[in-house]
């Protein structure tokens, strides 16, 4: 078995790199960097579990990641005492393990993270649903500051293997197929001889279907915006990666289906701020902007980068070219029609493992 996984992530990591933005299948390139400043910073933490925070789903968090050494915050949270770790003992011999980037914001992980789990929970009873991060520093964050014990992937299945579990579904809370989505297929096959049956699902944006279906989810959670009037932009991450041409796609399929007043952006790549904010003062006629991240969590880039007061915010840059500037500070992951994406794409793995 455990060749098996190690031969099916080798394949899916080479498709990836001969796959175009273009391609019916396969249409998201897998990630090539690993040599981001977020990255540089865990490193220097000698942070092995976050490696590769290159996507939308992992990298929300990397800028906050690098602040998270200081003693104190001068931003709430919310109550970490809300949330569930989902690292429970005694739990049978059928195992849902949740992976994802994390988040130290509180309430947007356990509505985020938290709410993806609790579809998975609901739709697979059989199960037993559990969580796991791949950044240690926020893990640890978390765990200075509220005292909330999460697992990292190697804690999750050791835990797995300590209470018997026989049958493991790995369900990746990942924006895209990139390095990092391959580090956690490398961790989990590490351990394929310790289970009876192990499988992991594919993350969001893997088909031309599953671009269709985001797009769908954003704008019909955004269509009261929708007057004409309304700039609606949302701020991915972005990466120098070739793989960055996933936020050019999100835009097309947009554009493509009528949505000629959506955008799309990112923090670290193109398209740049500058650039949506070009696009969208050259119709003319838009008067507000409403911005949201394109991440799973609704972390450090979205609460700072995009919603903060800050010259150099989203939100402020937009108002200093004289639009309103409304934020919607709400994950991905928050929303119910991605939850079932999840929920779907965990079902091909499920069925496997019967």
């Amino acid at each position: 078995m455990r060749k098996k996984l190690l031969f099916g992530a080798l394949a899916m990591f080479m498709l990836g790199a001969l796959c175009s933005c273009g391609d019916e299948k396969g249409s998201v390139d897998y990630e090539t960097t690993a040599a981001s400043s977020e990255e540089k910073s865990e490193e220097a933490a000698s942070v092995d579990e976050d490696k590769t925070v290159e996507d939308a789903s992992e990298t929300e968090e990397a800028s906050e990641a690098e602040e998270e050494g200081e003693d104190e915050e001068n931003y709430e949270t919310g109550d970490a005492s809300l949330d569930d770790p989902r690292n429970g003992d005694e739990i049978g011999e059928k195992e849902l393990l949740v992976v994802s980037f994390g988040t130290s914001f509180n309430d947007s992980r356990r509505l985020t993270i938290g709410g993806i789990e609790a579809a998975l929970e609901k739709a697979y009873p059989e199960f037993s649903t559990r969580r796991a991060f791949t950044s240690q520093i926020i893990i640890d964050h978390v765990k200075k500051r509220d005292n909330e014990v999460i697992d990292n992937v190697k804690e999750a299945l050791d835990r797995a293997v300590a209470n018997g579990v026989k049958t493991l579904v790995v369900v990746p809370t990942h924006l895209m197929n990139g390095l990092e989505y391959n580090d956690v297929v490398n961790e989990i096959a590490d351990y394929a001889d310790a289970f009876e049956k192990l499988e992991i699902s594919e993350p969001l944006l893997t088909s031309d279907d599953d671009y269709k279906a985001v797009a769908e989810a954003i704008t019909a959670d955004t269509k009261s915006y929708d007057d004409g009037e309304t700039a609606i932009c949302f701020m991915g991450h972005g990466t120098e990666a070739e793989s960055n041409g996933v936020y050019a796609k999100m835009q097309q399929v947009l554009t493509d289906n009528g949505y000629e007043n959506y955008f799309v952006g990112t923090v670290e790549a193109t398209p740049s701020l500058d650039d949506v904010i070009a696009k969208v003062k050259e119709s003319g006629k838009y008067k507000k902007v409403v911005l949201e991240p394109l991440m799973v969590v609704a972390g450090d880039h979205a609460n700072n980068d995009m919603a903060g007061d800050e010259d150099d915010s989203w939100k402020s840059a937009f108002t200093k070219e004289g639009f309103t500037v409304e934020c919607i500070l709400e994950g991905l992951g928050q929303k119910e029609a991605i939850q079932k994406m999840y929920v779907d794409h965990a079902a091909k793995a499920v069925e496997k493992v019967k």
